[in-house]
């Protein structure tokens, strides 16, 4: 019986759990590497393993979230960042789910290891996960931007989700919060338990933020999802699904914001190219891969799994 990508993402996660007790008390597995597979896989998220990283590779309804869970996303710019940072970077590998916002990663991925990826954005988390809170009566917490900023998202959420409790609460604006300030912002969001604390105080600050803090932190579920407090509220129009489909979203977001963008996209887009063309240049004449996927699903990388039922003596 061979095991294939769509086989372990189309089970859920009740399924997975009746397969493992049949594996363990019925069956006599033989020829499986352990790298291939393990019983690990029957219960985490398929991810593709991308130079430091471990990228999600399924899609946000088939996300399983069965503990304390930080969500962060990876692109070009957080990637490049990431290098010269090591707490950021700390904080990207240390993340539960690594999403792949942006394109240029989805193309990395592609064009290092020959997998296709969904790029999931930020924004999809937050609707994907207001939508699932709004149907249970859940609840969420905004922390970081502006008061009138926090007060739009509000005033959107009852309207379009009557069914969540919001909180909100704002930081102080600075470069670097003081003991003080952490401890105000744990104690807001603790005060109010909610379901899922969205941050947003911008890359990499929010994420360091919140993989320092998450275990402090009376929730369920924490999001790092920056400008989707701005694009939720409306204070900056995100584009349409027009230029997201066609893969410029960065392109329009460049043009309606040069000079916060500039550096994002003009600066830091080149040096990423030519970081990935390196580290292609340098696989092929090393002919050694620098990327794996994990867990592994394909029959010409590994040994088809044989598995043999036990004979009762």
């Amino acid at each position: 019986m061979l095991f294939n990508k769509n086989t372990l993402n189309g089970v859920g996660l009740d399924l997975k759990l009746l397969w493992a007790g049949y594996l363990y008390n019925n069956l006599h597995i033989e020829q499986i590497p352990m790298s291939a597979f393990t019983f690990k896989t029957l219960f985490s998220n398929p991810t593709v393993k991308i130079l430091d990283y471990s990228v999600l590779d399924c899609s946000l309804d088939e996300l399983m979230l069965n503990s304390k869970c930080l969500i962060s996303t990876i692109n070009q710019y957080s990637y490049m960042v990431a290098e010269k940072d090591e707490d950021f970077k700390n904080a990207l590998m240390g993340s539960d789910v690594l999403l792949p916002d942006g394109i240029g990663v989805v193309a990395m991925i592609k064009m290092l290891r020959g997998e296709k990826v969904k790029k999931t954005t930020g924004y999809d988390l937050h609707q994907h996960l207001l939508k699932k809170l709004n149907a249970e009566g859940g609840s969420c917490f905004y922390l970081g931007s502006a008061d009138r900023i926090l007060e739009a998202i509000k005033k959107r959420m009852a309207k379009e989700y009557p069914h969540i409790k919001v909180g909100v609460y704002s930081p102080p604006f600075k470069d670097q919060f003081t003991e003080q300030d952490n401890e105000d912002m744990v104690n807001a969001v603790n005060a109010f338990k909610p379901d899922v604390l969205f941050v947003g105080m911008t890359a990499p600050k929010q994420e360091k933020w919140s993989y320092l803090h998450k275990e402090l932190l009376d929730v369920k579920i924490i999001c790092p999802i920056g400008a989707v407090f701005d694009f939720y509220a409306m204070t900056i129009k995100r584009p349409s699904k027009f230029w997201i489909d066609l893969g410029l979203e960065w392109f329009i977001r460049l043009a309606k914001e040069p000079r916060r963008m500039s550096k994002r996209y003009i600066y830091y887009g080149p040096l990423f190219i030519l970081a990935l063309l390196k580290i292609k240049v340098i696989s092929l004449f090393t002919k050694q891969q620098q990327v794996a996927v994990c867990p592994v699903y394909h029959q010409d990388e590994y040994p088809v799994m044989i598995l043999q039922t036990k004979h009762s003596a």
